[in-house]
């Protein structure tokens, strides 16, 4: 009886430390990535956040959002194509600055020998950092990102899931002539306010293209330092140009900054709309509270979204974590999947093969399906038709939630939009 008792304690050991594999972060790991033999144990994902510094917490969803999927993955029998090899994320932070994101990146690749690289949540990061792999001919896996030149630079390594700048300010824009139309409402004038890195540049880029097109003026374009610890002549200034609606991007502290300067400052525009980012990061509701009421944020996900796998999966990250995903969070679960699967028809580590599969993804089932319906590429490397959502921050049984009020398809049984923006 004792030998059997050894013999089941030694077989839960060894299923025990499988399934941690996929956990082992920040790695110093010294497995082997078996780099295109197909034969390997272990494959290692280099994943590049900002684990420290203002942008942390997005970092840290990301990631806990990524060990997820890999849990699941490896659970179910890893990479089966490849011997059910089990993925190992080898996370390295950026600390948000692009210089950091670009060591880190030469040595993940070239110390850690990791088979591809994913990250790195901000634009401006991502940017230069996947020069590095491009420049060694390995795969960079942009699940958040939303610069629309990361892919449109002709590299031939680099794949984007995020949807981009641009296709969130096409959906910012159909709100807006849904609004119009919804309430007989006249807009006519808009104020932009954003960060001045990449991601808030990139949008602002996206906007003013986009918006005069569309019919409506800028009044007020205002880029502002992201790391800036008072943001009131912003807020005045906004005060000043008395806009239909205010654009938005941020990250966490400046969108928190914004709103409730806004709030203080009795800043009365027609709407408020972000750009994802600090908006939809769950610590902009703790920190803003009431001040974000009935704000609009565009969003890829929302937790009322009715899509397949979003409740289970929503409630199993809830249950380890104590706080909802987000759609950045979903972005990083599905580009996993999306790894797994490349992986899984490359049959190979080998970058070529790799980038490849990639190249002729095609998933329509799956956990990718919180996501969106369909996960494939464009000839930049680029997922084109992302499903987005625009959501209102509204006070749900005595709680400010995020509810998704658009497309009807979309929104929430229920829910109403509130229209035009009333200060609480």
């Amino acid at each position: 009886m004792k030998r059997g008792f050894f013999k089941k304690s030694l077989s839960l050991l060894a299923a025990g430390s499988l399934l941690s594999l996929g956990l082992i972060g920040c790695g110093n790991q010294t497995s082997s990535s078996g780099q295109g033999t197909g034969n390997s144990d272990i494959i290692k994902i280099g994943a590049i956040l900002p684990l420290s510094g203002g942008a942390a917490p997005l970092g840290e969803m990301s990631k806990r959002a990524m060990e997820l999927a890999v849990e699941e993955i490896n659970a179910k029998g890893g990479i089966k194509s490849l011997n059910g090899a089990k993925l190992q994320l080898v996370f390295a932070d950026s600390q948000g600055k692009p210089q950091v994101g670009v060591s880190e990146a030469e040595r993940l690749l070239t110390q850690e020998k990791v088979t591809l690289l994913t990250g790195s949540y901000q634009s401006g990061v991502t940017l230069p950092a996947s020069e590095v792999a491009e420049r060694y001919k390995k795969v960079w896996f942009a699940s958040v990102p939303s610069d629309d030149s990361i892919t449109s630079r002709g590299f031939k390594y680099v794949f984007r899931l995020a949807d981009t700048s641009a296709m969130r300010v096409d959906s910012q824009v159909k709100f807006l002539e849904d609004l119009k139309k919804r309430f007989s409402s006249e807009i006519k004038t808009a104020a932009l306010v954003y960060e001045n890195t990449s991601y808030g540049q990139s949008v602002a880029k996206a906007w003013k293209e986009k918006l005069p097109k569309a019919g409506y003026q800028i009044v007020l374009d205002e880029a502002y330092d992201k790391g800036a610890s008072d943001l009131t002549p912003v807020v005045n200034k906004v005060k000043s140009a008395s806009p239909d609606v205010v654009l938005l991007t941020s990250y966490v502290a400046d969108a928190t900054l914004l709103v409730k300067g806004f709030h203080q400052q009795k800043v009365t525009p027609k709407a408020f709309i972000g750009t994802s980012g600090g908006y939809a990061d769950p610590e902009f509701i703790k920190n803003a509270g009431e001040a974000a009421l009935n704000i609009f944020d565009v969003a890829a996900w929302e937790v009322d979204v009715n899509r397949p796998f979003s409740k289970e999966t929503d409630k199993k990250f809830f249950e380890k974590h104590k706080v909802h995903m987000n759609g950045e969070a979903v972005k990083e679960y599905a580009g996993i999947y999306v790894i797994a699967d490349a992986l899984e028809r490359a049959k190979s580590t080998d970058s070529e093969k790799l980038r490849e599969a990639l190249a002729s993804t095609n998933i329509t089932e799956g956990p990718t399906q919180m996501y969106t319906n369909k996960i494939h590429f464009d000839k930049t490397g680029t997922l084109p038709d992302p499903g987005l959502v625009m959501v209102q921050f509204q006070k749900v049984d005595g709680k400010v939630e995020r509810v998704t009020v658009w497309p009807k398809e979309d929104a929430r049984s229920g829910s109403k939009i509130v229209f035009p923006y009333q200060a609480q």
